[in-house]
This record gives C-alpha cells, structure tokens and sequence, in this order.
C-alpha cells in the first residue's frame, strides 16, 4: 500500500500546484508512454510544465495497486475520460503511462501456465453511451 499512497500524495500536490514535491516522487527519467489524441496530453503538460495545474483538474475517483503498479481512473463529464498507470520502484515512480478517452484491461501474464487473468478493468461511468478505442496492458 505504500505505492499507492506515494501515487495519492502525487496528486494532491498537483491539485495544490506544490511542483517541489511532485518533482520529489517522480524518477529523473520518467519513462512516459501516451494513448489518446495528441491535444489530451494533459499529465504530461502538467508534468514538464508546459501546462499550469489548473489547466485540467485530475481528480480521481479510483485508486488500484496491483502489483508494483497503481491504475488511476477519473473523468470529468462526458467527454473527458483518463486512466494513468503508475509503475514504482523502490518509493520513486519511474515510468507513466497516460491513456485519454481509451478502454484499458490490464491483464497479469506471469508464468501460471497459460492462463493469463484480468486484473484491472476501465469503468468509465458513460461507457454504455459511446465507443472508446480499447487497450490491453500485460504485466
């Protein structure tokens, strides 16, 4: 549970615009990956700060460790859906992937033979109301 509250830390210090402590948590060569369209790079703007804080609010409304992952999930209204994975190492986020108005399953594909087993699924609250791209991330 430690990873996860380094994760809740993260974005409270976002909220409240302390780019000192963010900069504390996260690893000097983050490693980001990106799905979604280009103008929605919102976390990673906000990161590097080329966007203020207040630009797009991350408010989250699910926080899931698996693993050495954390999974945030949120949205804001209809037309903004987002789920940030979170990957730590030794209390310091090392790497980042942001996915914007995309479907993600991650799924845990250790050597249990074959069989691999959902362990984290988007549930964006209007999904029955429109269509997203869909994602399946292996860990």
């Amino acid at each position: 549970m430690q990873d996860k509250a380094i994760v809740e830390a993260l974005y409270k210090a976002l909220a409240q615009g302390h780019t000192e402590a963010v900069a504390k948590l996260l690893a000097s060569d983050l490693e980001w990956w990106f799905h979604g369209p280009p103008q929605s790079q919102h976390m990673m703007r906000v990161l590097t700060g080329e966007a203020s804080h207040t630009d797009f609010r991350f408010e989250p409304r699910s926080i899931t460790e698996v693993g050495d992952c954390v999974i945030v999930e949120g949205w804001e209204g209809a037309k903004a859906y987002w789920v940030h994975v979170w990957t730590l190492k030794e209390g310091l986020i090392t790497h980042f992937r942001e996915y914007f108005n995309t479907w993600l399953t991650v799924r845990d594909l250790k050597p249990q033979g074959w069989e691999s087993f959902t362990v984290w699924q988007s549930m964006p609250r209007d999904l029955f109301h429109r269509s997203l791209p869909s994602i399946l991330l292996a860990i």
